[in-house]
């Protein structure tokens, strides 16, 4: 039984004991926590906060402690209910809210739940905010006063799904005439959480000729591991097979990846979902920049030059991506996990609005969704990872590799975010991991075996 806590939030097996689970004391203390920091940044007494869960089973009852503790702590709560990430990060913004509250363990198992932050911008907190909330907790939360009774507020509850759909809509760059001229037959997984209540109602308003539902039951028992990677979407590929559907679209429980299936069953490839999109975007905005972490394809790289622009690479972390779009004015980003980065709607992931304007460019290329993966090019990634002993000196050993490849030509190194070696026929990176004494390593050149080969290369040097 597990509780992580970090500048992202906090995530934890629910149950157990208070300090190594996910517990009511524990919710309370960081959601009294996220209130004193909220307040004392945003030098404001009195502040609006909105949450919204995902459909696990424990949702219900941890954003009933969260509501129950913000109005304690005098705020003002906006409860969305059953929502997906993005839109409660579109309701942060449209309520002018001074933060959120995501409960959600994105793709971790039933078991878990966790507490997402989001600042008054609708955006994960910086790292610097998420260590001073974490020192809050920990060393403060004796001292927190909580609010007298006069000073409590109401918890209002409202509806944003229609609302987040109706910014996707409006969009120049969501045909909805090209779309339902199109009559795709598309099939979704949502893994019986949110997503069955999202997808369905934004694939009617793109005019979808025919929606196949798998596990869209928002009941919080997930119909296999819900993470969605191939070896976990084998029911809705035989599905494709079996149906002559045209696309098949697989989601995380909160919503914020997006997996395309292709019409014959195979997997479009989920770091080339990021790929597709910006192919369609940059081509409406040629000569825009990009961003992707570290460790995603290359080939959004290539797509990027293609059209002029130029990729910037970010460490990992969507805060990371988000801080380095702004920074360059990107049109488009994302990570290779199928995270979607729309800025002209949100700066998150979003993978309903990736599912329109895949739709969209799918719609006006005319072609079959296999046949629009083929256009683009090849890359495999090989992930590993190497377990270390709990005192190794980690950032020394990733210092070495450093050291070994500085003065070689064929090489460039990257050290924003552990180290990564950029080859010409491929790269690999490492980083160590934040919860875990284990270094990963991830690998990506132009075949399997190739990828395989900088990974086991770095394996022996480590």
């Amino acid at each position: 039984m597990t509780l992580i806590k970090s500048v992202s939030g906090i995530r934890g097996t629910v149950g157990g004991n208070p300090g190594n689970n996910l517990t009511p004391v524990d919710i309370v203390k960081f959601t009294s926590a996220f209130c004193v920091l909220t307040k004392k940044r945003l030098n404001k007494k009195n502040i609006k906060i909105v949450i919204g869960r995902d459909a696990r089973i424990s949702g219900q009852s941890v954003s009933d402690i969260i509501a129950g503790t913000l109005v304690a702590n005098g705020v003002d709560v906006v409860n969305i209910g059953l929502a997906t990430t993005p839109t409660t990060e579109i309701a942060v913004t449209e309520e002018n809210a001074d933060g959120g509250i995501i409960i959600t363990a994105s793709h971790n198992p039933k078991q878990w739940n966790a507490l997402k932050l989001l600042n008054e911008k609708g955006e994960f907190l910086s790292a610097e905010a998420g260590n001073e909330l974490l020192d809050i907790a920990e060393k403060d939360f004796e001292n927190i006063r909580f609010s007298d009774i006069d000073d409590y507020k109401k918890i209002r509850n409202k509806d944003y799904l229609q609302r987040h759909i109706d910014l996707i809509l409006q969009s120049k760059y969501v045909d909805v005439e090209a779309i339902k001229n199109a009559g795709f037959r598309v099939a979704i997984d949502a893994v019986n959480s949110v997503g069955g209540i999202a997808l369905p109602v934004l694939l009617e308003r793109l005019g979808v000729k025919e929606i196949v539902k798998l596990n869209c039951e928002p009941d919080g028992n997930f119909a296999h591991n819900p993470e969605p990677v191939p070896k976990n979407l084998t029911q809705i590929s035989n599905l494709m097979k079996k149906k002559s559907l045209d696309v098949g679209f697989a989601v995380d429980p909160d919503v914020d990846r997006l997996v395309i299936i292709n019409e014959d069953g195979t997997m479009f490839n989920e770091e080339y979902t990021i790929v597709a999109i910006a192919d369609y975007l940059l081509s409406e905005n040629p000569g825009g920049n990009t961003v992707s972490n570290l460790s995603s394809s290359r080939a959004l790289r290539d797509i990027t030059e293609k059209y002029g622009g130029k990729h910037y690479a970010s460490a990992v972390g969507e805060v990371n991506v988000v801080e380095k779009m702004k920074e360059v004015n990107a049109v488009f980003g994302g990570e290779g996990n199928g995270g979607v980065i729309f800025p002209d709607l949100h700066y998150g992931r979003d993978a309903l609005a990736g599912i329109a304007l895949f739709l969209t460019h799918l719609a006006k290329t005319g072609m079959k969704c296999s046949e629009l993966r083929a256009t683009y090019p090849d890359y495999f990634i090989s992930k590993n990872k190497i377990d270390l002993d709990k005192d190794t000196d980690v950032d020394k050993l990733l210092l070495s590799v450093k050291e070994k490849y500085e003065n070689k030509k064929d090489a460039e190194i990257s050290t924003i975010d552990g180290v990564k070696l950029d080859f010409p026929d491929g790269w690999v990176h490492l980083r160590k991991s934040n919860t875990e004494p284990i270094i990963r390593i991830y690998a990506e050149a132009e075949t399997p075996e190739k990828a395989e080969e900088f990974a086991e290369m770095i394996k022996k040097i480590l």
